[in-house]
């Protein structure tokens, strides 16, 4: 078996996709389906293909067909593709990024932009940048230690990337921490907000191919917070999430954090369905929509 795995800054999984073939009976009918669904997708016929995929993963976990699933669903530029695209149109000062891994999207920050990174157990796979600076640490633990603004030399964090333990209430916590330090024009993005189906989107690791429970914090942040304006941008594989006009004198979420990691945990996923995309905010993965967002937010702004 060969497996790849996106690590957060708790040193866990996000994506997940294992290569792994079963070979039994089962196995050999979401091969079949997703063989047909291949097929299907390459003559431009995607509704038919997400219905065999679908139907593939029913027979077991087999992330060929996931990852398909997730071609189809969620069509154009992958989330690193889609994060470029964001850093080079906004130049951000400062970027903030939980959960480093190997450091692929770092790769996408520009070289005049600081850049604080936090990640237990960082690979990179290249050395940092003159302007990067990287904080062996959890992100609870970088938060009760260190002032990201303070870091900045005095300025707030104008974008973030949240990719850290792909688990709500760790997401929250990091969502809660990073608005204290941020301006209203400020950026923060969370990846893996957009799950394909219910086993996915469990919070203990069922498939290969896994999101985790992150969104429901964007269920909570559209729910509670009706100040920001929390979309999900349709980039594959698991979606990005989008938060704008951060409030950093808020404390909302924080006065009753642990109230409503219970009350989000208690939501099962079935509370997505029939509305997913109208639940989650979902906007389409094409750059006009995305830029139209940001100069929203941007004339927002006195």
């Amino acid at each position: 078996m060969v497996r790849a795995a996106i690590r957060g800054a708790a040193g866990a999984t996000g994506v997940n996709v294992s290569t792994e073939t079963h070979v039994n009976g089962n196995g050999r009918a979401a091969q079949a389906l997703f063989r047909r669904a291949r097929l299907l997708s390459w003559f431009g016929r995607r509704q038919q293909a997400l219905a065999l995929c679908r139907q593939a993963v029913t027979h077991g976990d087999y992330s060929h067909a996931y990852t398909l699933m997730s071609r189809l669903s969620l069509p154009g530029e992958d989330y690193f593709a889609v994060l470029g695209r964001i850093h080079r149109y906004l130049k951000p000062q400062t970027y903030l990024e939980i959960g480093v891994s190997k450091g692929k999207s770092l790769k996408r920050v520009l070289a005049e932009t600081a850049v604080i990174g936090v990640d237990p157990e960082p690979k990179l796979a290249k050395p940092l940048g003159n302007n990067q600076k990287l904080f062996t640490a959890t992100s609870d633990d970088f938060f009760a230690q260190h002032d990201p603004r303070a870091e900045f030399g005095g300025r707030p964090v104008d974008m973030t990337f949240i990719d850290g333990m792909h688990r709500f209430e760790f997401a929250l916590r990091d969502f809660i921490n990073v608005e204290r330090y941020c301006a209203r024009s400020s950026v923060i993005l969370m990846h893996d907000c957009y799950p394909l189906d219910a086993r996915t989107a469990q919070r203990e690791q069922q498939t290969g191919f896994w999101s985790g429970d992150i969104w429901r914090l964007l269920l909570l942040l559209r729910e509670r917070r009706p100040d920001l304006v929390v979309r999900t941008i349709a980039t594959p594989p698991t979606g990005l999430g989008i938060v704008l006009n951060p409030d950093p004198e808020s404390r909302v979420l924080g006065a009753q954090v642990d109230e409503l990691i219970r009350e989000y945990l208690a939501k099962d996923f079935s509370v997505l369905e029939g509305r997913q995309s109208e639940a989650l905010g979902l906007v389409a993965n094409e750059w006009p929509a995305i830029r139209a967002l940001l100069d929203a937010r941007m004339r927002s702004q006195p």
